[in-house]
């Protein structure tokens, strides 16, 4: 097929024609124009995998869909904090999609984890906008090198599924600028996706799909995104005010009633044709773009994306825990003799979360098959039963399982969250694991020293009440078809666990940022924490945690010396340039994850304690060093000014820290600063301080007061008149200064 001309064909479009363009002809496909040879072009879910439902099998089933690779979900690739990794992730998926005529894969998924409650955890990457920015632009730039499209979803503040097609996220546009919209923005500036998918729910009382402020003024015309803007799908409430806010294609189809209403409104003078040639051209460059691939799905190396899914699982999976038995630390396993397997995940994995997301896999690894592949003997008891699994009553399995650990050389037990507990469209009940696994795992731990846990869940659970009881903890999140494997490959020291956290595990739930905000009530959720989201917050407070942001072992150690930080330029175009020297101090090959946090204990305004600023996961042999180098531009100083409304880098000191987690930091620089001027337009309101403060306002101020009779204040009264605004001020009666002195001085000030 030859690609038409955009313009041409919009220019012969209908009134009815363009409408039609602006929504979706059925559920995954988009409307064609076949008298000006446009095609419908088909998007499908698939932010680890693509689901693209089955036309044979048919029905409304999320599991009936044309088999394809399921890799881990996002918590476990962001886990690996490896953009490589994610780009060819991505390109395998790129391949799959195409091979299947997919236009548009719907994902990646870049929503804050503001509470590990969220019930669609699972598909994002992060608590932190930097590390979930960088690490979704690999996964973009990885599938749309191969000629599909990426949707990436959903914008925005969508962090809870409890009501999540009509809940207001109420948040003030700080803490947006600062938490929220950072990986979107980088996403959209460093990778360009095709598509960027509206979310269901209000942002401060406004639809996401009518959000103008959103999806023009900060999406077009700050960031330059020039792709189209798709809703979720039943997200659009008015789609004349959507398609003015700049919402570009209504998903799915519903009728032909908002087509109607979208033409009409142009006829009667409601709503001008121009903003529907606009999001209409958008719908055409898309279609145009997406051109059919030619390719066969046999052609596909669906071994080799097998085997991708594999690495990328044991790169994501974090080990939290690996104590010493008998003066040597557990994992890896010195051999399989005398291993016992306990736990029906084992043999039943959970490999997915449940929802659109759900894939359905060309084959399936179990960590049971995988491990008896290398050793058949090894013993297996399900412990418990789980949804999918075997029937049994679980007060017998606990008790067969302690008693064949009471023999057993090692115990690895396979723990975790039940499917029904994770899903799109509802949040998670608890925090902690269900009671019959925490009954087993209490019993086993007494029979046998030598416990290893492995869990399986799309975002952290509570650990506390059995972690100190246990010998080891590996975190496999939810790991895709060949999790099993992979599994397999860590336990026995073929691959190392190369994961870190990107999301805190609390003591408590009473602990989380969102605790009491969450899920809000009465139609609203109050985002009262602020830019203290996740670490920001554990760290600003202080308080103490399982296991904080960063955090991962590995099978050697490493050692960060010689820090080095240079300043160059100032204010706005400010730039420090970071090296440090890591070098693997064990015995082994693995992979250090370097951090780096950037502190400003001096703020005018409330910051974190620490924020991460870069990263980047190094290979090192036995005793090998290598400088890791990072430069920080101005934006990874600043923060968003509220009475300015923009980035702004403060001058002063700021502190430098790169370590292995947010708590475990090797080595710390301070630097001096040069900021910018932050001065903002001052008016009869503002405060006395403020003017004094102010270099253009001090000084007219000054020359209206000279001559002035003012009384001597004490420090107490001049601290409290100094908070006073100058307007007020001018009402108490102070010589030469009249309310309409204020007003001269106002208009001399700017």
């Amino acid at each position: 097929m030859v690609p038409f001309d955009v313009e041409q064909v919009l220019s012969e479009l209908t009134l009815e024609e363009k409408a039609s363009l602006t929504s979706g002809a059925d559920s995954w496909h988009t409307t064609a124009v076949p008298r000006l040879g446009v095609p419908s072009v088909m998007v499908s879910d698939g932010p680890h995998g693509l689901r693209k439902q089955d036309t044979v099998l048919g029905g409304p089933s999320l599991a009936s869909n044309v088999p394809a690779t399921c890799f881990p979900t996002a918590a476990a690739l962001g886990s690996s904090w490896d953009p490589d990794l994610l780009r060819r992730v991505g390109e395998a998926l790129g391949r799959e999609t195409r091979a299947h005529d997919v236009a548009v894969l719907l994902g990646p998924g870049v929503n804050i984890k503001r509470t590990p409650l969220c019930g669609r955890n699972f598909e994002y990457v992060a608590e932190d906008p930097h590390v979930a920015g960088v690490l979704a632009a690999a996964l973009v730039e990885g599938i749309q090198s191969q000629g599909v499209g990426t949707s990436l979803k959903h914008f925005a503040a969508n962090n809870q599924e409890t009501d999540r097609m009509r809940v207001s996220a109420d948040v003030d546009e700080r803490t947006l600028r600062e938490i929220y919209l950072p990986a979107f923005e980088h996403v959209v500036t460093q990778a360009r996706p095709w598509t960027v998918m509206c979310s269901y729910n209000r942002i401060n009382g406004v639809y996401a799909s009518q959000d103008t402020w959103l999806l023009t003024r900060v999406l077009r015309d700050e960031w330059g995104f020039d792709g189209l803007v798709v809703s979720d799908w039943g997200a659009v409430r008015d789609r004349v005010r959507a398609l003015e806010a700049g919402l570009d294609l209504q998903m799915p189809a519903v009728g032909p009633r908002p087509d109607e209403e979208v033409a009409a409104a142009v006829r009667d003078g409601l709503l001008d044709e121009a903003a529907l040639d606009r999001s209409a051209r958008r719908a055409l460059h898309l279609a145009a773009r997406a051109l059919p691939s030619g390719w066969d799905p046999a052609d596909l190396d669906l071994d080799a994306h097998h085997a991708l899914a594999r690495e990328a699982a044991a790169a994501g999976s974090v080990l939290l825990r690996n104590e010493p038995v008998g003066g040597v630390p557990l994992l890896p396993l010195a051999g399989t003799a005398g291993l016992l397997v306990v736990g029906e995940l084992a043999r039943t994995p959970r490999y997915q979360g449940s929802g659109s997301s759900q894939v359905t896999p060309t084959r399936l690894d179990d960590a049971l098959g995988a491990l008896r592949a290398v050793d058949p003997t090894i013993a297996f008891a399900p412990g418990f039963t789980v949804a999918g699994g075997p029937d049994g009553d679980d007060d017998a399995l606990l008790a067969q399982a302690v008693e064949a650990a009471r023999t057993a050389g090692t115990v690895v037990a396979f723990l975790g969250l039940p499917g029904p507990d994770e899903s799109e469209g509802y949040d998670r009940p608890r925090l902690g694991l269900p009671d019959s696994q925490l009954r087993l795992l209490a019993a086993l731990t007494e029979a046998n020293p030598r416990v290893v846990v492995v869990l399986a869940n799309g975002s952290a659970v509570s650990v506390t009440p059995w972690r100190d009881d246990v010998a080891a903890v590996l975190e496999t999140w939810l790991g895709g078809q060949a999790g099993g494997s992979a599994v397999a490959d860590v336990l026995l020291g073929v691959r190392e666990p190369g994961g870190r956290l990107t999301e805190t595990i609390p003591l408590r739930l009473e602990d989380t940022p969102a605790f009491g905000n969450f899920p809000g009530e009465a139609g609203r959720v109050r985002y009262g924490e602020g830019v203290l989201v996740g670490y920001r917050w554990y760290d600003t407070r202080d308080l103490a945690v399982a296991y904080p942001f960063g955090h991962g072992l590995g099978y050697t150690t490493f050692a960060y010396d010689d820090l080095r930080v240079e300043v160059h330029g100032e204010g706005a175009d400010v730039r420090l340039d970071v090296a440090v020297t890591v070098t693997n101090t064990g015995d082994r090959a693995g992979r250090a994850v370097v951090q780096v946090y950037v502190r400003d204990p001096e703020a005018a305004v409330m910051r974190p304690t620490r924020e991460l600023r870069a990263f980047a996961p190094i290979d090192l042999e036995p005793g090998a060093s290598r400088d890791v180098t990072f430069t920080l531009g101005a934006r990874a100083l600043a923060y968003w000014h509220p009475g300015l409304r923009r980035w702004a880098v403060e001058g002063g000191r700021f502190v430098v820290e790169v370590g292995a987690s947010s708590r475990d930091l090797r080595a710390s620089a301070v630097v001096d600063v040069v900021g910018e001027p932050l001065w903002g337009e001052l008016t009869g309101d503002s405060t006395l301080a403020e003017w004094m403060e102010h270099p253009v306002g001090s000084q007219v101020l000054a020359a209206a007061l000279e001559g002035a009779a003012l009384p001597d204040l004490d420090p107490t009264v001049a601290a409290m008149v100094a908070q006073m605004p100058l307007r007020v001020i001018a009402d108490l009666g102070v010589q030469g200064l009249t309310p309409q002195a204020v007003d001269a001085l106002v208009a001399a000030a700017r």
